[in-house]
């Protein structure tokens, strides 16, 4: 098999990896008014399946950067996919909400290990004028996963019963797993030199990467883009279901158009750059989709145009997003497995204190504020964004 269809049927079955993450990840989006009935708390309160996740998420990244550089990012990756199938499976027979959390917890602590060292082992492979366009393929496939993790978590709330949704889950990703098993068989066992190194050496490279201007500046924007936009994200189908009137599946339904529009960058993410003339013009345009999509969301009235600002959202973030991710693997190349995750543990902290504030805002009936805030943060995000990929 030549090196060019190696290195595609890795992207597959990591991408398959990450649907079956992302999936996971927005299972719950849907689910939080369900959830809240069912185990007499508020909606607000019910959140807290989300946050646990995205906390996990991120701090375990920490560990994993050091894990894929030493182990190998693909035999990690696979004991990760393999971790998932078992703690979604538990999920699935949680008694009450704590268990609930705690289980959302580890399975955050999981996936952790996925979709960043799968950037990372792309950063690796590909070379850097193929990159952005590689890294959008993969995030053809996130995308993908969470407009299904969205669409099925309320169909399954609001029909099978939030309990099969985990356990449809937990199968995925043990196939997942399976897939990904046969294919380590395949492949030449890791080099006695990268298992000889040490964790202090790598959280000593890390704090030596953190005093590097550069690498703080991508990871301080990368949080504040997961606050403002994954943090409004995770109450979308609420405020759908509160704003219009939906059903929770019909808000889960609506709420895949904002991947849809990350599917519309995605896949044509070369054309984009060239389009609107490189980086900088995909900073304007995906920040400029964003906000108004928050706007349209806020105060909107008609159902269309709730649909009209999922789109757009999702649309601009992942054009934002994706310029961010190239930028993350770029910003330490000798050490990219940790930079990258350190980019992922920053996004999921950002995106866990997203939660936990806006959460505070869904039981006092606040969001159009709120996701208005958020809009205005973006548009001042944006103007950072704009001169750090300038100075590049």
């Amino acid at each position: 098999m030549s090196t060019a269809q190696t290195e595609r049927n890795s992207l597959r079955v990591m991408g398959l990896a990450g649907f079956a993450s992302m999936a996971s990840m927005r299972l719950c989006d849907p689910m939080l008014v369900v959830l809240g009935q069912e185990f007499h708390v508020t909606t607000g309160e019910a959140s807290r399946v989300v946050s646990a996740f995205a906390v996990a998420y991120g701090v375990l990244q920490l560990f994993y950067g050091p894990l894929g550089d030493r182990f190998g990012k693909l035999r990690v990756i696979s004991l990760a996919v393999l971790a998932c199938a078992v703690f979604s499976a538990i999920t699935s027979m949680a008694s009450d909400l704590t268990l609930l959390v705690v289980m959302r917890g580890f399975m955050g602590a999981a996936a952790a290990g996925i979709i960043p060292l799968s950037m990372a082992w792309i950063g690796d492979q590909v070379a850097y004028d193929r990159r952005q366009e590689t890294l959008a393929k993969l995030m053809g496939y996130t995308v993908t996963g969470m407009m299904a993790g969205l669409w099925f978590g309320g169909f399954a709330a609001e029909h099978l019963g939030w309990r099969a949704a985990f356990a449809v889950v937990s199968v995925l990703f043990a196939s997942v797993a399976f897939m990904l098993w046969r294919k380590l068989r395949s492949m030449p066992s890791a080099s006695s030199a990268a298992s000889a190194s040490s964790f202090a050496a790598y959280f000593a490279n890390t704090l030596e990467m953190l005093r590097v201007a550069r690498v703080r500046q991508v990871l301080i924007v990368t949080a504040i883009e997961g606050a403002l936009v994954f943090g409004a994200m995770a109450f979308i189908p609420t405020h759908l279901h509160q704003q219009f009137d939906m059903s929770v599946v019909l808000a889960g339904s609506v709420m895949m158009l904002y991947g849809v529009g990350g599917l519309l960058y995605s896949q044509f993410a070369r054309r984009w750059l060239t389009w609107l003339g490189g980086e900088r013009g995909l900073v304007k345009t995906g920040v400029t989709c964003i906000v108004l999509g928050l706007l349209i969301l806020a105060w909107a009235r008609e159902p269309a145009w709730g649909m009209l600002g999922c789109f757009a959202t999702g649309f601009g973030f992942y054009m934002l997003h994706n310029t961010l991710q190239v930028q993350a693997t770029q910003m330490a190349p000798a050490s990219r497995g940790t930079a990258v995750t350190l980019f992922a543990c920053l996004l999921f902290f950002g995106q866990s204190s997203g939660v936990v504030l806006m959460a505070q805002s869904v039981d006092r009936d606040w969001l159009p504020g709120t996701l208005s805030l958020a809009a205005m943060g973006v548009a001042v995000l944006g103007f950072f964004v704009y001169r750090l990929v300038g100075r590049h």
